[in-house]
């Protein structure tokens, strides 16, 4: 081992690193601690002492030509790369891990010579410098890993290849996704597997970017992923919705794509409880097994023609000047098992979804829309609530009990609407109840006032209908305004009030815990009463404060009552389905199935379903509006009512489309006020954004053709 040189001189072969490279040069003149270089490309350089890593050599004699230098410089390079190659590092660690904790590059070559040469040592302190998983080097020293350490630097090197490889590829892809997705360009064909391409990335690396854009698409506030995130993502605009928009111009999620469903977890269809059929069963024979006495009271469903899911009916006669009412709620919890894997299921839904391209049922629809269902001439066992009310809407007595119905019939709002407003026509199927919706509308009218008495805000709104037609990007929304149904829907509101604020009532007098539904807020007195104007409601809206459910009683200001408690829809709520269960284990055992902690954290779960599911219900029937404004075009005006301005902008409610747009204030002329009708043009819609232009807007006169308004 004699050309191993301890302090390089003039004519010794020198390594240090460049770069994170190892470069190897000649000595061919010193200047105190600082050696003057030859390198390989002929070129001189300076470098202090320091940097020469401890192992140099062979040297020669100064006398030899540059050109001879050049060629030894060649030589040894060649050398040690032939040897580096043949070296396999992790054997080497194999046999040094264990031994001792560090050592120099010269005990590893020793491991293979006893007397290794230069070239040699050196070769194996290049391979050593490459395995950073296994060793470290602290000059003079190679530090060696443990099988734990290295396995841990292992999985990080790993790590940090993906994401470097992912940075290298899918950056440029996903700006070529974000041209696609503006139109700019259509996405290039994906190679097959033998080909590559310079637009697309490797398909580890596809799926890896895939990957990404959909945990963020789902989860934008992610952590794990936020920094890769940000660093694939620059240069793209801050859009909304972004990852989705990605994804669609990839064609890895359909057109009119349900994020928010698909965020929420919410299992669509009706094979999410496959897994709990026998529980679904033994509830389904529970319901015919179930020892109850018959009622034989005319009740009558009112619901839409399509409703499947029927979870209350009424039946009403008068006594005299008064009335007497009786609910009937479907009861699906006589053999509910809570905190079973069924229940579990139905918890984390939280309740039915009605969205314009599906509905999604909380319970299976066995159970919901079949065998718990209302139908009429099947019978069902039910919750009844026994409703005394004076003449004046005034509840003077309860009684809840539990019995077997058969419903009379199930009729629609339609229906029911044409025979209250004195339609006499033969084949209505709700004309045989013309005497029971008569009677019931009197009642309700009643109730409706003694409710405005103490402070009910009644706003009557009509929600237009969406159908789909189509599929994918032929989809084409269809915006169906029906006749409003109003007694018929005061009907069936009023009595669903009534049986809510009944239950309350009842559970309080025997000292049940419930779920409430409440609203406190104190609202001017003014603001009671039925309101059917945009600008007034708009006006209200502001006052009000969200219901909220809640273990404990308290008033809801805008029903005008002291106490509510949503029990009326056990089929398609769960707070609805969990009072049903507490008001039927007192009545058949005398006590609750929960106590007031117990209903505490189930609350508390159930907050956490309905969180995740709210946005669904609040964005997509919106989207889908949006999608039903940029079908129109931008020639269309828009008949709207003006509900409130400021300095900049102007908000104005659609009532045929319910819907309230922003628009800038310097389209409308200086007379508007809350309540002026006007036109509106909309321009640009961005259904995925939630966002839409208001082009133009005009006063609501003869200046605007008849036919080119919606």
């Amino acid at each position: 081992m004699g050309d191993l040189v301890r302090y390089p001189q003039c004519g010794c072969i020198v390594e240090y690193l460049e770069g994170n490279a190892v470069q190897i040069a000649m000595v061919v003149g010193e200047n105190g601690d600082r050696l003057r270089l030859l390198l390989p490309s002929r070129r001189e350089t300076t470098l202090s002492k320091n940097r020469i890593l401890p192992w140099a050599g062979p040297k020669y004699s100064s006398e030899t030509s540059r050109d001879e230098l050049i060629r030894l410089l060649e030589q040894h390079k060649n050398r040690r790369d032939e040897l580096q190659e043949a070296i396999n590092i992790l054997d080497v660690w194999e046999m040094a891990q264990g031994e001792l904790g560090q050592a120099q590059a010269q005990w590893f070559a020793e491991l293979v010579e006893s007397d290794p040469s230069i070239d040699l040592i050196a070769a194996h302190a290049h391979a050593l410098l490459l395995c950073k998983t296994h060793f470290r080097f602290q000059p003079p020293f190679f530090q060696i890993f443990t099988a734990e350490e290295a396995e841990k630097r292992l999985a990080e090197q790993h790590v940090r290849l993906e994401r470097e490889a992912l940075l290298a590829g899918g950056r440029n892809f996903l700006q070529l996704l974000w041209e696609v997705a503006l139109g700019r360009r259509k996405l290039p064909p994906e190679p097959r597997a033998d080909e590559s391409s310079q637009d697309w990335p490797q398909p580890a690396i596809c799926e890896r970017l895939e990957a990404l854009l959909r945990t963020r698409m789902l989860s934008p506030y992610d952590n794990d992923s936020e920094s890769l995130w940000l660093q694939v993502s620059r240069g793209l605009p801050d859009a909304p919705q972004l990852p989705l928009q990605l994804l669609l111009a990839w064609n890895k999620v359909p057109v009119h794509y349900n994020v928010w469903l698909h965020a929420s977890g919410y299992a669509q269809g009706d094979s999410w409880w496959e897994n709990e059929r026998t529980a679904v069963l033994q509830l389904l024979a529970a319901r015919d097994q179930a020892d109850l006495p018959f009622s034989d009271l005319p009740f009558i469903s009112i619901d839409s023609a399509t409703t499947r899911d029927i979870d209350d009916a009424f039946a009403v006669e008068r006594r005299g000047e008064d009335y007497v009412l009786t609910v009937a709620l479907s009861c699906p919890v006589l053999a509910w098992s809570f905190d079973s894997g069924l229940d579990r299921l139905v918890l984390d839904r939280g309740t039915s979804l009605y969205l314009p391209e599906m509905t999604c049922h909380m319970l299976p629809e066995c159970l919901g829309t079949d065998g718990y269902s209302l139908l009429q001439t099947k019978p069902r066992p039910a919750l009844l609530v026994q409703l005394a009310v004076d003449k004046n809407g005034v509840l003077t007595d309860c009684r809840l009990s539990l019995a077997r119905i058969r419903l009379a019939a199930n009729l629609s709002y339609e229906d029911c609407e044409q025979v209250l407003s004195g339609d006499q026509t033969a084949n209505n199927p709700a004309q045989p109840y013309a005497e029971i919706l008569r009677c019931a509308l009197s009642m309700a009218k009643a109730r409706q006032e003694e409710r405005i008495r103490h402070g009910a805000v009644v706003m009557e709104r009509e929600e237009p209908v969406l159908h789909l037609e189509g599929e994918g990007e032929e989809t084409k929304v269809v915006l169906e305004v029906k006749e409003p149904a109003v007694q018929a829907q005061l009907v069936v509101s009023e009595c669903m009030i009534a049986a809510s604020y009944a239950c309350a009532k009842w559970a309080a007098s025997v000292g049940l815990p419930l779920v409430h539904r409440t609203q406190k807020v104190n609202l001017p007195q003014e603001y009671a009463g039925v309101w059917r104007e945009p600008e007034r409601i708009a006006r209200i809206m502001h006052s009000l404060v969200p219901s909220v459910l809640d273990t404990h009683p308290g008033p809801h200001a805008a029903l005008g009552v002291d106490d509510y408690v949503p029990v009326t829809s056990p089929l398609r709520r769960y707070a609805d389905l969990v009072n049903m269960a507490q008001v039927v284990a007192y009545l058949r055992q005398g006590q609750g199935l929960f106590d007031q902690a117990s209903l505490e954290r189930l609350l508390a779960r159930l907050e956490q379903s309905l969180e995740r599911v709210a946005p669904v219900q609040r964005m997509r029937p919106r989207y889908w509006k949006l999608v039903y404004f940029r079908q129109q075009g931008d020639k269309v005006f828009y008949k709207g009512v003006i509900c409130e301005e400021n300095d900049s902008f102007v908000t104005v409610n659609l009532p045929r489309e319910a819907m309230s747009i922003r628009a800038r204030r310097q389209l409308f002329d200086d007379r508007l006020y809350p309540g002026m009708p006007v036109r509106v043009r909309i321009g640009k819609v961005q259904p995925l954004w939630n966002e839409l232009q208001v082009l133009e807007a005009l006063p609501d006169d003869n200046g605007v053709e008849a036919s080119a308004s919606r």
